[in-house]
């Protein structure tokens, strides 16, 4: 099938003259009055048209029990019941599986297998997960809660294509060749790394899959990874199609389990060279000292984010809305890099506020299987009862509360698209992350006093700026102490565009070429040279 352009399916960018003329820059159509209609959350549950195949731990090659024979239940986010039970890997699963890529690198093929051969692998998985679209994003919906829409036409493409870019950089790895003072040959090799600790996070099961596997793979290493213990499936379904590819045993091991348990048995250990996490700031804190006090393994972390989105006054106030909306409400709001603080100059405040009020309330909540649903459940009850105290502590902390602010329906696990107005820089919900439908709306007066308050966080993921002024978008884009700048669009994704955090975001990049390097050692190879006819 042919592969949908990311870029119109997971972000939105305002450039074209098509929607500058169906919109209007002067359009004067303001917000009505909407009702959310509870119609889709109390229909009953669409059924998914797929199987749940795998649920056992994946080692060496081999679908496999638990040590203990312990299994934990995942969860379906739109009514609460249970989908499966899935087998619960711990500290002695983490052991087998190090053991299986401990031998896998150390005695096996991969990484003694051409480059070529390593390329012509991953092409085949991107094929099959091609062939199985429908299936994945199934499992992806049904375990996640995303819009199918959204896991469908957008984030598998997404993992195919970043499969193919990894298998096109893993015959282009090398080193060079070094001048040096003195009669020496110097030359660097790029080597793979050895066995590389995984462990992904529930938003984007597959795409975090992909992010960590992808480079890993194309550099000649072996892994093991941990799932997220409320979304396994989608990854063990994607690792049999790996295995299918031609993967040789060993080099990709699934543990799936909790962080206390398996995680932190994968952070820790001693045969472990490398440790890739991506999750919360807190968790992210403890995996890197349990990395430290081990053997003192490299660590990339990709953590949260409490992401600026900047209106700036020359704003047209439609699409900024229309903008502003998809930075914050995209995948139920559980993204790390979420627009979470929406910054409206004080000359268009009140008119973006009520426009913001009425795009959230027109928001179709429901059942994430049904076409047209823009927002489906949060991912478990843990999730949706932290959101709902945030939300009170907004409305006690002297926050307006535009729309929203409660639970959507009976079941599951959904809440209203909420906007708060009149949020003040020390509220928690202008600094934590909340991760969830809850928009932040703060007035500003000038650049240098948005700038100073966008920047005074402890995270620095992302930042959105809106503005068809390039001295104001320039100033901004290199004020601003975030890893990424999107300039009059958000969440454009792209397998060649790395993708980081500065201060407590984390440490390193993933995607494009500089992912490759979390994966490889260099070393230095020093040869004396005899008589040379030149140096």
């Amino acid at each position: 099938m042919a592969t949908p352009r990311i870029s119109s399916l997971l972000s939105r960018s305002f450039t074209s003259s098509a929607l500058l003329s169906s919109i209007g820059r002067n359009s004067s159509r303001r917000g009505g009055i909407f009702r959310y209609s509870t119609a889709a959350a109390v229909e009953e549950p669409i059924n998914p048209s797929v199987n749940v195949n795998y649920t056992q731990l994946l080692i060496n090659g081999q679908f496999v029990d638990a040590a203990t024979g312990k299994t934990f239940e995942t969860l379906d986010p739109r009514t609460g019941n249970v989908i499966a039970s899935v087998a619960e890997g711990d500290a002695e699963d983490v052991n087998r599986a190090v053991s299986a890529a401990r031998k896998a690198f150390d005695e096996g093929p991969w990484p003694r297998m051409s480059p070529y051969e390593r390329s012509r692998i991953l092409l085949r998985f991107a094929d099959l997960l091609e062939k199985h679209n429908d299936e994945i994003a199934a499992l992806e919906t049904w375990d996640n809660g995303k819009p199918y829409e959204q896991a469908a036409k957008a984030e598998v493409p997404l993992v195919i294509r970043l499969m193919r870019y990894y298998a096109g950089w893993a015959d282009k790895i090398h080193g060079l060749t070094v001048p040096a003072d003195g009669l020496h040959q110097v030359q660097t090799l790029h080597e793979p790394i050895g066995v590389a600790g995984q462990i992904i996070p529930w938003n984007f099961p597959l795409l975090m899959y992909a992010w960590k596997i992808g480079p890993a793979l194309a550099c000649g290493n072996t892994i093991v990874l941990k799932t997220a213990e409320q979304t396994p499936l989608s990854a063990l379904y994607a690792s049999q199609l790996l295995h299918e590819a031609g993967l040789p045993p060993g080099v990709l091991n699934v543990v799936s389990g909790y962080g206390p348990t398996a995680g932190a048995a994968l952070a820790s250990h001693m045969d472990v060279d490398k440790l890739a996490f991506t999750g919360s700031t807190a968790t992210g804190k403890i995996v890197l000292q349990l990395a430290a006090r081990s053997n003192l393994k490299p660590v990339t972390l990709e953590l949260g984010g409490k992401s600026p989105f900047i209106v700036c006054e020359d704003a047209n106030v439609d699409e900024a809305v229309e903008l502003a909306h998809f930075a914050l409400f995209f995948n139920q709001g559980q993204c790390c890099c979420a627009g979470s603080r929406t910054f409206v100059h004080e000359s268009i405040y009140d008119e973006f506020v009520e426009k913001a009020k009425a795009r959230a309330s027109r928001r179709t909540v429901g059942d994430p299987f049904k076409a047209g649903i823009e927002q489906g459940p949060q991912i478990d009850s843990d999730q949706f009862e932290k959101i709902l105290r945030y939300i009170r502590s907004g409305v006690e902390n002297g926050a307006t509360l535009e729309t929203g602010g409660e639970r959507f329906g009976k079941d599951g696990f959904f809440i209203k698209p909420t906007v708060f107005s009149n949020v003040q820089d020390g509220m928690l919900i202008a600094q934590d992350e909340i991760f969830g439908p809850v928009q932040s709306i703060l007035k500003f007066k000038d650049l240098d006093e948005v700038i100073r308050r966008a920047n005074a966080t402890s995270y620095g993921l992302a930042a959105g700026v809106f503005t068809q002024n390039l001295d104001t978008a320039n100033t901004l884009t290199r004020a601003l102490r975030v890893g990424t700048v999107w300039i009059n669009c958000f969440d454009v994704f792209d397998a060649a565009i790395p993708f980081g955090g500065y201060k407590m975001s984390g440490h390193g990049r993933e995607k494009g070429i500089y992912s490759l390097q979390n994966y490889l050692q260099v070393k230095a190879v020093i040869t004396p040279l005899k008589n040379p006819a030149w140096l």
